[in-house]
This record gives C-alpha cells, structure tokens and sequence, in this order.
C-alpha cells in the first residue's frame, strides 16, 4: 500500500528590514539594512541582508558588487543618524568624502547573499544643540567573519532650513527641470560589471579619457525618489566605469576609491567626466584620477585604485570592436 505520508519543508522567516524613511529610500525593494545595535565599545553593528537576485546588484559569480557595497555602507549613514545621534527625519546628510578598500575576499568570486554587517566606529563627531552635526566614521564590512572592505566617510548633517539656503533656490526637486538623459556610450554593460544598458552611466566619448555623465532621473537605483541634484552614488558610479574604460593591455578590477564631494552636480547642466592615469600606489597597483565638472568648476574628484584581473579589458574591447552594444540612434 502506498504510503500517504508527506515531507514537511521548514521555510525560512522572511528577512524583516528596517523602514525605509530612516535609510533614505522610498521602494521597500532597495532597503538593504535589516537593524542597527551597539557593540559594546562606543560602536555600533548595522546588519544588511545581501539579496540573491537583485534587479540592480549581483551577489554572485564575480567579485563584490561595488554599487552593492557603497549603497549599503551609504543606508547606514542616515540609518545611525536618525537612530543613535538624534537626527530629525527630514534633516539632509552632505557627503564631504569616502574612501573604501576591497580585501582580496571581496575580489574572489563567490556567493556573497545572505547576513552582512557593518562594524562602525565614530572617529569623530560635531553636534549641533542636542544632534549631530558631522560624523568621521570608519566602517568595516564583514561577512561570515571575512572582512570585505574597510571604508571611511565625512558627512555633515543640515536642517531643512539651512538646506534650503545652502541650495539658492534649487532645494526642492520641483524647483529643477533635469536636462534629458544624454545617449549612452556604445559600451556593453558586462564589460563593466553591470548587466543592462542603462546602467552605463557614461555618454560617448568626446576625447580620450572625456565622457559626459549620464544622468537618468527615471533609473530605480540612482533615483529611488525625486532629487534635486545628482545622487553621490551616481557620482562613485561614474568615476568607477570611467577608470575603467582608460586603455589598458590588461583588465582592469577597482580596488579602492578616495573622493572628494566638492559642490553638487546639478540636473540642468552639462556635467563633463575626465579620467587620466597616476603613477602606481606604492604596491604597484595602477591609479586614476577622476574628475567631474560643471560650468567649469570640479564638483567632485575621485582616486581610483586598480588591480589585474584576467580576461580583455574594456578598453580593448572597445579598440577591437568586441562585444561592445551599438551606439543607439
């Protein structure tokens, strides 16, 4: 006689994330934190939920997803404000600066989903009355005990008040009127580690190591909700997909980044991204400065650390007529 017994499946809870206003973000899809607690040291532990499939991130395969990796250190800035230093909601955070460093971990490819967290330590803080007003942080992301990358940041926390001066009239998205999405460089995204077209955020060419930014106010990822300026992940983005389309013999992977946030990219101006190589870094890894400008005034500059890795780089590609998407007319 058949058996009628049946298999019992234990599903896994859901991952329950944080909300969505103390992050930053409007679509619960891209909230990537899932709790923020003390480490018992004058720190704190933010804990992130790395998804399997993501329409805009990969957790799997190559090595670590940078967008990845800069969104989710991104989340916790306003996620630490609002919830350990006694920032209003509504208050803006202004990036000053960011660096991070990949460990070789991050650069092997492998299944990164799953728990992360980030280990954070306020190396300096400015308050204003009761709240803060800039924090120095150094940010260590691990997972599974494997450190990833090690990031640090200067931000200053503005009233909404104050914002509204320090912008001149273009504090609110309704007061700007975004320029058109410029074409996108005939590039193929795989070559920059991104898998759809509309993730190149570089414009053709218009010299060798000259692009013009493209900006996308429709894009889910960089615009998750109305902005009056372009978003700083945009910006680490670009610097990112342009150190890499400098000509090289061999391919290229990003390693680390220090940038600087001098103004904001504005939405109705043109804004030029030029890219040329430095001397390498003491261990020999190949460097890039990367500038952007607006109206003739650098809005925000980037050193772009570089390591080989193997298989044709983009630039070859490109100079070969490999896989590279049409320029779209």
């Amino acid at each position: 006689m058949p058996s009628t017994a049946t298999a019992t499946v234990t599903l896994a809870p859901p991952v329950a994330f944080v909300a969505g206003e103390l992050v930053h973000k409007a679509r619960p899809g891209s909230v990537l934190l899932t709790g923020l607690r003390p480490d018992g040291s004058d720190g704190f532990v933010v804990s992130a939920h790395w998804p399997e499939v993501h329409e805009y991130y990969a957790a799997r395969g190559a090595a670590l997803d940078l967008l990845l990796l800069t969104e989710t250190v991104r989340q916790s800035f306003p996620l630490l404000c609002h919830s350990a230093y006694d920032v209003p909601l509504g208050h803006h955070l202004l990036w000053d600066d960011f660096g991070y460093e990949l460990t070789p971990a991050a650069l092997a490819p492998g299944d990164r989903s799953g728990p992360v967290e980030l280990h954070v330590t306020c190396l300096e803080s400015t308050r204003r009355g009761s709240r803060a007003a800039a924090l120095t942080l150094l940010i260590s992301v691990v997972r599974g005990g494997r450190p990833l990358a090690e990031c640090t940041t200067r931000l200053t926390v503005q009233s909404p008040a104050v914002y509204r001066r320090l912008r001149a009239g273009r504090g609110t998205p309704e007061a700007v009127t975004a320029l058109p999405a410029a074409p996108i460089a005939p590039i193929a995204p795989s070559v920059l580690g991104r898998t759809r077209l509309r993730d190149v955020v570089l414009s053709p060419a218009v010299g060798l190591g000259r692009w013009r930014l493209r900006v996308d106010t429709t894009h889910p990822l960089f615009f998750d909700h109305p902005l009056d300026h372009a978003p700083g992940l945009l910006l680490l983005e670009a610097a990112r997909q342009a150190a890499l389309m400098l000509p090289s013999d061999h391919p290229q992977s990003v390693t680390g980044m220090e940038t600087s946030f001098h103004r904001y990219v504005e939405l109705d101006a043109p804004c030029r991204i030029e890219a040329r190589p430095l001397d390498p870094d003491p261990e020999g890894r190949r460097r890039t400065v990367v500038s952007l400008w607006q109206d003739g005034v650098e809005c925000f500059t980037a050193t772009v650390r570089l390591a080989r890795k193997a298989g044709p780089g983009p630039a070859a590609l490109v100079r070969a007529g490999g896989d590279v998407i049409p320029f779209p007319r």
